[in-house]
Order: C-alpha cells, then sequence, then structure tokens
C-alpha cells in the first residue's frame, strides 16, 4: 500500500485498541489515544526505510536517505544469508527484514528501553519522529507542497506539546506499566503495531509480504503472506484509494468515539 493508506491504517489500529481498552472496563486516557494514534500513523511508515523512494526514506534529509542505504544493505545480507532454496535470489532488501515481526517486536522494544532510559530527550526524539511521519502520511497533501523544516517544526512542536500534556498526572506517561521508572514504557507497543499493521497492508497487495519470517513455510524461508491472488492489488490501486482509505476513515472514527465513551 501507499504512504496515506498506511498511516491511516495504523490510526485507525490504535483508535481500535483504545475502543477494545475502553470495552473492557480499562479506559485508555485521551492523552494516550490521541498519542498513540499519532505514533502508530508514523510508525506505519518505518519498514518502508528499505526503500530509497518511500516517504520515510525522504522524510528526514540526508540523514534518512543515508539510513536508507544503511537498512536496504542489512536487508539484503539478513535475506542472503538465511534464505532456502525456495526463495528467489534478489539484487535489494525492500520488503524483507524490515517487514517481519520480528523487526516490529525488535524496533518497538528498542523504543521503549530508549524511553526509559534515555528520559525526557528521549521521549521528545521518539515523539518527534513519529510526528513528522504522521503529518507526511496523513496530511500527505499539505506536507508535499510545503518545505521539509515546515513539517519538521510541525512534528516538533507537536511532540513537545503531547509531552507536556502526557506528564501531567493522570495524563498517561505511566499508562499501563505504573512502576517506579517505567514512564513511557508503553510507547513501543503503537510503534510495534503500527509496524505490523504495515505489513499487513502489503500483504494485500500483489507481492505479499514476509511477516512470519524467519519461520520457513515450504521451501521458503521469505514466504510472501497474502490472500489469494484473486483478491490482492496493487500499490495505489482504487481498491486501496476508493474503498480501503474511506474505510480506515470510517472505522478509525467509530473506534475514536468508543475510546472515548460517546458509543
Amino acid at each position: 500500500m501507499m504512504g496515506p493508506a498506511h498511516s491511516l491504517s495504523g490510526a485507525a489500529a490504535w483508535l481500535g485498541v483504545g475502543a477494545a481498552a475502553g470495552a473492557t472496563g480499562h479506559e485508555m486516557p485521551w492523552p494516550v489515544l490521541v498519542t498513540g494514534a499519532l505514533i502508530c500513523a508514523g510508525a506505519a511508515l518505518a519498514p518502508d526505510l528499505d526503500h530509497k523512494s518511500a516517504t520515510i526514506s525522504r522524510s528526514f534529509g540526508p540523514l534518512s536517505r543515508a539510513l536508507c542505504g544503511v537498512i536496504d544493505q542489512l536487508s539484503h545480507a539478513v535475506y542472503k544469508a538465511t534464505r532456502k532454496k525456495g526463495d528467489p535470489r534478489r539484487s535489494g532488501g525492500h520488503r524483507t527484514l524490515t517487514h517481519t515481526w520480528v523487526w516490529a517486536v525488535l524496533i518497538g522494544a528498542g523504543a521503549s528501553a530508549l524511553a526509559v532510559a534515555g528520559g525526557r530527550w528521549a521521549v521528545l526524539g521518539i515523539l518527534f519522529v513519529h510526528m513528522v511521519l504522521a503529518v507526511e502520511g496523513l496530511l500527505w497533501r499539505m506536507a508535499r507542497v510545503s518545505s521539509d523544516v515546515l513539517v519538521w517544526l510541525l512534528g516538533a512542536t507537536s511532540a513537545w506539546i503531547l509531552a507536556e500534556i502526557l506528564n501531567r498526572p493522570g495524563n498517561g506517561s505511566h499508562w499501563l506499566f505504573t512502576g517506579d521508572g517505567h514512564e513511557y514504557l508503553w510507547l513501543g507497543l503503537p510503534i510495534v503495531l503500527g509496524a505490523l499493521v504495515h505489513d499487513i497492508g502489503d500483504a494485500l497487495t500483489v507481492s505479499g509480504c514476509p511477516i512470519l519470517w524467519p519461520i520457513p513455510i515450504g521451501r521458503k524461508r521469505w514466504y510472501p503472506i497474502g490472500p489469494p491472488k484473486s483478491m490482492r492489488f496493487r500499490a495505489g490501486a482504487w481498491v486501496e484509494v476508493k474503498v480501503l482509505m474511506p474505510a480506515f476513515m470510517v472505522l478509525g472514527g467509530v473506534c475514536g468515539l468508543g475510546a472515548l465513551g460517546y458509543l
């Protein structure tokens, strides 16, 4: 799928988690609901860091372009080292390592560890990166015609405001993990969810997605999971733009109202 659809699906997924939490009597504070939805929307773009034309690879200038090259080479190396006889030969790493459940868990766990160990500035850094990506994904039309600096300023402002709100007592810095020193440990959860939602979205397309790596399936370790080929579509096709994106918006709205107790 394309960036906007990935971001919308990520936001809708976290709002769905909020609705489920509310339905089971564990209401999510509204700052956690909003922040998590934006983080998840941004994280849903992150697996494409292995592709030089992806939104995330262009979002942070030379830094993200350089990181894209590193991730692509790393992904390709891991693919070559772990492929089975049934896996085809590849010349690049797109849709390999970063499109697996292993990567999603590692990135989420790393973000949580960084937030706990690094304190306020680490939290602000995590929020900034994902707010910029959320702007790029959810407001992609406006982001494309504005300068990168304006997008970065909006991301930094949003990150600062959200961090200030979350820091207030009862607003969610200790959500789910209440122990001393566990502030913001939950930040990894929307990151994991966003990456997995991205993978599921890509699994619906023609190429499928090797979400289950390194679990071997038949003669392949990088088996492209997906529905029957007759139900798949090409990225950017009408079914994505005309059906899935509106569905994500409606679903996200309904789940958001449910999470806030209005349904």
